[in-house]
């Protein structure tokens, strides 16, 4: 009787670890395309991605680089202060949208342009992305809200 309740407890150990790894598997598998990694611009220039790979880039929107083209087409750049990448978007600017604000884009590099998929723009006119932070003290850009 105690061997038999044994083997059961170890039959059900084994099950319930095949089941944990199993979902854990089918978990990873059906999140890797929704993961996306942020980068700055001198990381994709330095390293630059496979036109196949979704990321988000993030940083200020050069002044003077907002072009408006046909339709809801809008080109411009975003910069580290190191680097500047080329972005274009297709659709409608969030209203905070502006040069010399920080931005985060998803979207491919492609042929050297960042083509974009969606735009993110500050809430509110204190608040940056940390990412975007991080980034922008790291090429030592960043000024502190309010600062001039």
């Amino acid at each position: 009787m105690k061997g038999l309740k044994k083997q059961r407890r170890i039959q059900v150990i084994l099950v319930a670890s095949v089941a944990l790894a199993l979902s854990t598997a089918l978990i990873g598998y059906a999140m890797r395309d929704g993961i996306n990694f942020f980068r700055a611009p001198s990381q994709i220039v330095a390293e630059p991605p496979e036109p196949t790979e979704v990321f988000r880039i993030g940083g200020l929107v050069e002044e003077g680089s907002i072009v408006r083209g046909q339709g809801e087409t809008v080109r411009f750049s975003v910069t580290d202060g190191g680097a500047s990448i080329p972005v274009t978007f297709t659709g409608v600017l969030p209203d905070l949208f502006n040069e010399n604000e920080g931005m985060v884009g998803t979207g491919s590099y492609v042929d050297g342009v960042f083509r974009a998929t969606e735009i993110l723009a500050r809430h509110d006119e204190t608040y940056m992305p940390a990412e975007v932070v991080d980034a922008l003290k790291e090429q030592g850009v960043y000024k502190e809200p309010g600062e001039t």
